[in-house]
């Protein structure tokens, strides 16, 4: 029988459907790879394309479910193309999730790899003798590990990283591969990743016991009946990360990943997504979570952030804020001007990869020139026309005193102690302190007072006096009269009122540490707080001595409440 005779025995209504697959098929592979072309920046620009190929990849999906045993018959489809099928929908929604900040688009996503996991897609694929079959299969696991990763899933991700492995030593075994470093590497950052939180929560069978960090319901101190403060919100923020040696994983440095999750809502039902692995079905419209839009910028050129800067500031909508966090290796200019402007005191380091003429990188010719690979104070001064808070996580982020408000808006920095005791210094590459105490107060407190585990019984009880003190910080903010109105104007937003609580929770405990004992070791910002009725309050003051107290470490604290620094 010839080919053309056996394709004349194949019923016209099953040919239809494996042309009609055919098409679906090749129609979603041309959307996705159009992805990368869409421009990175912007709310609206993606939105049409990404809902297009969503509905072209709800529509294979769909139709591979009804016509299987046709697609398998006629069309010879193999389990690993309906496993790389439900990948793509999963990249789909964790992208969908980086450009949206909704976090349900999250348990989409993992939904997704989930199922691919649990009906064993990608298992036939060691079979074939094709690298680049496993590959995929490998990628897939890195994205799952990425998604379960963000979801706080880490009894899983240790489970994945272990199988990971065993495939990456399959296929290195099998196939003579020139990219077998880049795989061990992949699986050193992710251990490393997951090793990274300075503190074990463990349970009364000594079992690690995973906490989320993301804004909960009731976690932020109510405002008091009749305060008033500012009604804006926080919109945009931009993410930075460029720190030499800092854990990393997938383009996303442990701080980083800590901020991301501060300024991040629960997700919704995120104990439930077992009940949706029977039908599977992509869902454009997760429920809406109210958090800020990110950009998640890694090791960005200044031509980059600054791009995203002006996108974000441009697409600002009315009564919002825009936010900027720093958390980048330091710049120091080695000479003294004789004006001392907002370019004169440095900065934090932007890379330097791409910004290149002639094919090599741009020096300065002399010391009367200021680094161009830095962003500078005054690099955000035009940005202050709108409601700006910056947070600098660096050893130079007092640069970033030296602001001017020229034009009257809203406008605070949080900024790092710009040096550590050296026990401290020697776990940076585990991520900054500062950043913890932002992401989790608590975590910060038990490391710097060098306990690396504690019982379930005590995390909790610590949580709850922590809730108490939280509630009297926000009593002190609003009550000051003399606090700069800019903190005020923030306040009604419950992110940023919840970090600047904790900024002041961090100062005030490092200045009554022991090992803290230079000022450069404390965080500053911009506006100054009033010290008196904030950080160095002998209220704020007995309440840590308290909290050090429970955990039976007071001998670290100084308790003199009434020492000045």
């Amino acid at each position: 029988m010839t080919g053309a005779e056996a394709e004349d025995d194949i019923p016209l209504g099953e040919r239809k459907t494996v042309t009609d697959f055919c098409y679906l098929l090749d129609k979603s592979k041309q959307l996705f790879n159009g992805l990368r072309d869409l421009p990175q920046y912007g709310h609206k620009q993606w939105q049409s394309y990404f809902g297009r190929t969503f509905d072209v990849y709800t529509k294979l999906w769909k139709f591979q479910q009804q016509h299987r045993q046709v697609l398998d018959s006629r069309y010879g489809l193999k389990r690993w193309q309906i496993g790389e099928v439900a990948s793509k929908i999963g990249q789909l929604y964790y992208h969908y999730y980086l450009r949206t900040s909704e976090t349900s688009y999250l348990n989409e996503a993992f939904s997704f790899y989930s199922a691919i996991r649990q009906r064993s897609y990608y298992f036939q694929v060691n079979k074939e003798d094709r690298p680049e079959l496993v590959v995929k299969m490998l990628r897939y696991y890195a994205r799952y590990i990425v998604v379960s990763l963000l979801l706080n899933k880490m009894d899983l991700v240790k489970i994945l990283v272990k199988e990971l492995s065993e495939e990456i030593k399959d296929y290195t075994q099998r196939f003579n591969t020139e990219d077998q470093l880049e795989w061990n590497l992949v699986l050193q950052e992710v251990a490393a990743f997951v090793e990274a939180d300075p503190v074990c929560i463990l349970n009364d069978n000594n079992a690690v016991v995973v906490t989320s960090n993301r804004l909960q319901e009731g976690c932020v101190p109510p405002l008091e009946q009749g305060m008033v403060v500012g009604q804006l919100i926080l919109a945009d923020a931009l993410i930075v990360g460029n720190c030499n040696n800092q854990v990393k994983f997938s383009e996303l440095t442990i701080d980083m990943f800590r901020m991301l999750q501060a300024l991040e809502r629960e997700p919704v039902n995120l104990a439930t997504q077992t009940s949706k692995q029977g039908t599977l079905e992509p869902n454009e419209k997760p429920a809406k979570r109210e958090n800020p839009h990110k950009y998640l910028l890694y090791k960005p050129t200044f031509s980059q952030l600054f791009t995203f800067l002006s996108a974000s500031f441009k697409e600002l909508p009315a009564n919002s804020v825009l936010l900027v966090y720093l958390s980048a290796t330091g710049f120091l200019p080695t000479g003294r001007s004789d004006y001392e402007g907002p370019y004169d005191f440095g900065g934090v380091l932007t890379n330097t990869n791409r910004d290149v003429m002639n094919g090599e990188t741009v020096q300065k010719k002399n010391q009367a020139q200021k680094e161009m690979h830095c962003l500078h104070p005054g690099d955000l001064f035009p940005f202050t026309r709108k409601p700006l808070f910056v947070i600098v996580d660096s050893s130079n982020s007092t640069a970033y005193k030296n602001f001017t408000n020229l034009f009257g808006q809203p406008l605070v920095c949080l900024l790092s102690p710009t040096i550590y005791p050296k026990s401290i210094q020697d776990q940076s590459q585990r991520g900054s302190l500062f950043t913890l105490f932002l992401y989790c107060p608590l975590l910060a407190f038990f490391s710097v007072c060098g306990l690396n585990s504690v019982q379930r019984g005590l995390w909790e009880r610590a949580q709850e006096f922590l809730r108490k003190v939280n509630h009297d910080i926000s009593q002190m903010i609003t009550r000051s009269r003399t606090i700069d109105q800019a903190f005020l104007q923030f306040f009604g937003d419950e992110f940023l009122r919840l970090l600047l609580i904790r900024f002041v929770f961090c100062s005030a405990a490092l200045r009554l540490h022991k090992l803290f004992r230079e000022s450069r070791s404390f965080p500053e910002s911009y506006p100054e707080l009033p010290k008196q009725e904030t950080v160095e309050s002998s209220l704020l003051q007995k309440h840590i001595l308290e909290l050090a107290t429970i955990l039976d470490v007071q001998s670290l604290f100084w308790d003199d409440s009434l020492v000045n620094y």
